[in-house]
C-alpha cells in the first residue's frame, strides 16, 4: 500500500513561525499605509530637555507654511507634548468605526499623539515594552494619515525602545534631525543619537542646536547661558553630518509653544524664526541630493 504523501510543513504549527507571520503582516500592514507619504522624516536625540518637540512642531509648521501637506507623529508615549503646541490639548479622538482618523491642527497639519486617547491631561502611561510597541504599530499602521508630502515623527530621547522600532519598521526613512543643545553634557549624549541611525544606515540630514545663546530684548545684549556656543557645530563637523543651524534661545517662543502658536507663524522676524527657516531650507535642498553628496561636503 502506497505512503500517504507527506503534508508541507506549516510555520504557523511552531511558536517562531507564528511570531516570523505576525511580524511579516505587520510591516506588510505600516508599509501599505505609509505608501500614500512622500517623505517621512524623524527628529531625535540621545537627551531630554533639547527642545526636540519644538523642533518637530516647528519643522512641520514651516513645511505646511510653504504649502506642503503636512503629519506629525508623537512618538513619546509618556510625554506627549506635540498637542499642546498646536493648541490641542484636551482633544479626544472621536469615535467610529475602520481606520483612526488624526485630528487637524490649523493649515490643516494632521496629529497623531497618545495623548487623544488618554482620560485626562494628567493621566500617567505606565507601560511596559510590548504595549507601547502595540501603540506604535497602530500609529503607523492604522491611523489615516492620506496622501502627504512629509510626515514628521517626534521621537522620545534615547535610543532604546521606540527609536529603534520606528527605525526597523519604517523601511524607507528619508533622514534623521538630530537635536542638541550647545553644552557638552548635552553633546556627548547626542552623539549617541548620531551613532544610532549611522548604525541603522539612517541617513542623517543634519544636527540643529537649540538653545544656542540667549538674546536679552532689554538690554540689547547675547548671553551664551550654557557656558559656550557652537557645540552642534563641533558634533556634526566630527560625525560628517551637515549642521544645519543654531537657533537661540527667546522668551517669547516659550509663551507661543505654551499657547500652541508654532514660532515660525507668530515671530517670523524674530532670529530664532530667521534661523529656523534657514535650516529647513537647508534640509529640504538635502533630501534632493544623493546621500553620497552630502557626505562628501561634510567632509
Amino acid at each position: 500500500m502506497p505512503e500517504a504523501p507527506h503534508a508541507p510543513p506549516n510555520p504557523m504549527a511552531n511558536p517562531m513561525g507564528a511570531r516570523m507571520a505576525e511580524e511579516l503582516a505587520r510591516r506588510t500592514r505600516i508599509s501599505k499605509n505609509l505608501g500614500r507619504i512622500r517623505h517621512k522624516v524623524v527628529v531625535m536625540s540621545g537627551k531630554g530637555g533639547v527642545g526636540k518637540t519644538t523642533v518637530s512642531v516647528n519643522l512641520a509648521a514651516s513645511l505646511a507654511k510653504r504649502g506642503f501637506q503636512v503629519g506629525v507623529l508623537d512618538m513619546d508615549i509618556t510625554g506627549p507634548d506635540v498637542p499642546l503646541m498646536f493648541g490641542l490639548e484636551g482633544r479626544r479622538l472621536g469615535e467610529g468605526t475602520g481606520m483612526i482618523q488624526p485630528l487637524q491642527a490649523e493649515r490643516g497639519i494632521r496629529v497623531m499623539s497618545i495623548s487623544f486617547l488618554l482620560p485626562t491631561e494628567s493621566t500617567a502611561v505606565v507601560w511596559r515594552g510590548p504595549m507601547k510597541m502595540h501603540a506604535l504599530t497602530q500609529f503607523l499602521g492604522d491611523v489615516d494619515w492620506g496622501d502627504l508630502d512629509f510626515l514628521v515623527i517626534d521621537l522620545p530621547p534615547g535610543t532604546s525602545d521606540e527609536p529603534l522600532s520606528v527605525a526597523q519598521s519604517i523601511r524607507d526613512i528619508d533622514g534623521v534631525v538630530i537635536v542638541t543643545t550647545p553644552q557638552g553634557v548635552s553633546t556627548l549624549d547626542v552623539k549617541k543619537a548620531v551613532g544610532f541611525a549611522k548604525t541603522l544606515k539612517l541617513r542623517v540630514l543634519g544636527v540643529l542646536e537649540n538653545m544656542s545663546g540667549f538674546d536679552c530684548p532689554s538690554c540689547g545684549s547675547h548671553y551664551a547661558i550654557f557656558g559656550k556656543e557652537g557645540g552642534g557645530r563641533t558634533l556634526a563637523e566630527e560625525s560628517l553630518t551637515p549642521f544645519l543651524g543654531a537657533i537661540p534661545l527667546d522668551p517669547a517662543l516659550v509663551e507661543r509653544g505654551d499657547q500652541g502658536r508654532p514660532f515660525v507663524w507668530d515671530l517670523p522676524d524674530s532670529a530664532a524664526a530667521k534661523n529656523f527657516e534657514a535650516a529647513v531650507s537647508q534640509m529640504l535642498r538635502l533630501l534632493n541630493e544623493p546621500a553620497e553628496k552630502q557626505v562628501a561636503s561634510a567632509r
